[in-house]
């Protein structure tokens, strides 16, 4: 078997089941946790709007904390809107996801991908940086922060090195090389399995979160 016949069958499946067998397990270690009863008598039963409002209104700092953080803050939303652009915009990603779902989308311009790449590269060298040039973030870091960081920009350097391949003559779209391809793939396919393992699966625990404490001021009566 061929490695790049490798990465599309066996390591894709095997990815695509830890991705879904993490996220569920994930998410039923929350709910599956006990909850001390609450004998208070609740001030408002608009708990899913307290959640709603809480997820929406805490994707911003509070005005308190932005002086200091509204840089971080904007390169954080600047490489993670470059990943929705490079995995969701582009032609071949998209028809990756049609062979496996089929749904298809339009792409985005070649000069918004081109964005969402370079937002993406500066974001994440940035937030590097920043982890590297900072006693306390070095000191807080642990493996899973390094890690979890290699693991989302491999994908990048290597789509990269997809993108500069030229085109191969045995069929319209073939790389005349398919172990780039092969890497690119596998390399995506270490995030996957990954992501729910590890602080990346703040991509869906994070609304959940938010939503529980919204959830319980809202029952409390108290402003978020």
């Amino acid at each position: 078997m061929e490695l790049l016949e490798f990465a599309r069958g066996p390591a894709l499946a095997l990815a695509l089941a830890l991705f879904v067998i993490g996220t569920v397990w994930r998410l039923a270690g929350i709910f599956r946790r006990p909850v001390k009863p609450d004998y208070s008598e609740p001030r408002s039963t608009a708990v899913a709007a307290g959640a709603l409002k809480a997820i929406a209104t805490r994707m911003w700092h509070p005005a308190n904390f932005r002086s200091r953080t509204l840089v971080g803050t904007l390169n954080a939303y600047g490489y993670h809107l470059g990943l929705a652009v490079v995995f969701f915009g582009f032609v071949p990603h998209i028809a990756f996801v049609e062979r496996l779902t089929g749904l298809r989308w339009p792409a985005v311009p070649d000069w918004l991908f081109a964005l969402g790449v370079a937002l993406t590269f500066v974001g994440l060298l940035y937030a590097l940086m920043v982890r590297l040039s900072s006693p306390v973030l070095r000191l807080l870091s642990n493996f899973d922060d390094w890690a979890s960081w290699a693991v989302t920009m491999a994908p990048m350097v290597t789509g990269m090195a997809v993108i500069s391949l030229p085109i191969g003559a045995s069929y319209p779209g073939a790389p005349a090389n398919p172990v780039p391809v092969a890497m690119h793939l596998l390399s995506f396919e270490l995030l996957l399995a990954w992501l729910p393992f590890s602080k990346l699966a703040h991509a869906f625990l994070a609304f959940v979160s938010r939503g529980q404490t919204g959830a319980a001021f809202a029952r409390k009566g108290a402003e978020l």
